[in-house]
């Protein structure tokens, strides 16, 4: 069965463009006017990926996106006109796996989105990577360490997967953007130090050694030891 998108947009004009559009794609689409709508068109009828503006009346996108993260891991691609990197960290950090600003080209719209539904898709030959004591599910997208679970988000998951396949080598800012968000933030933007932060939060609690370890000037990498 095709992949069900959500699209919560307030513009009619819009929604009404990205749903003929997706539907002639072969995707099957629902469509909220207003934030808390869909919401609950999200918690009734749960979709595989959804499009979020930023700009909805009432509840924001921000707020919405928020929402939608604590209950689910469902793939969140933000639409907004605000360009500025400071707005594109923001609609990050409340939980969207990518961002497309207005106004946007609809094929762009369409890789963006097969991008998403690939890395939010079990990979058909799973594997555990394994750096001393962390292992990574490449099947369930799970991280463990020591025993304990570790969820993370669609982009943490990709981050840390590039540093367990290439373990004690020290990756550029360069590098990793392009594996990781294959689209320029900037080269003021901080996204990555702001990643990289989120997983040293969740890989290192009470007690355990710190594994990903910056290398001024260059870049990160993952090592045991200072």
């Amino acid at each position: 069965m095709a992949e069900k998108i959500l699209v919560i947009e307030d513009e009619a004009r819009i929604a009404q463009f990205l749903e003929r559009g997706l539907i002639y794609e072969g995707y099957r689409v629902d469509t909220a006017h207003d934030g808390r709508m869909g919401l609950s068109m999200a918690r009734d009828n749960p979709p595989d990926l959804v499009i979020l503006d930023w700009m909805l009346p009432g509840l924001d996108g921000l707020e919405v996106c928020k929402r939608l993260r604590s209950a689910s891991s469902v793939p969140i691609l933000m639409l907004t006109a605000k360009e500025e990197v400071e707005n594109r960290i923001q609609g990050l950090d409340a939980g969207a796996d990518d961002y497309l600003v207005k106004p946007f080209s609809f094929d762009e719209l369409l890789a963006r989105i097969r991008a998403l539904f690939r890395r939010s898709t079990p990979s058909s030959h799973p594997e555990v990577l394994h750096f001393a004591d962390l292992a990574l599910d490449t099947g369930t997208h799970r991280a463990m360490r020591g025993g304990r679970a570790i969820d993370l988000t669609a982009k943490e998951y990709e981050l840390l997967e590039l540093f367990m396949r290439h373990p004690r080598q020290v990756l550029t800012r360069e590098v990793i953007f392009d594996r990781v968000w294959s689209y320029d933030f900037g080269g003021e933007s901080n996204i990555i130090e702001v990643y990289v932060r989120y997983l040293r939060q969740k890989t290192e609690q009470s007690e355990e050694l710190r594994l990903l370890h910056t290398v001024r000037g260059v870049g990160y990498v993952l090592r045991e030891g200072d």
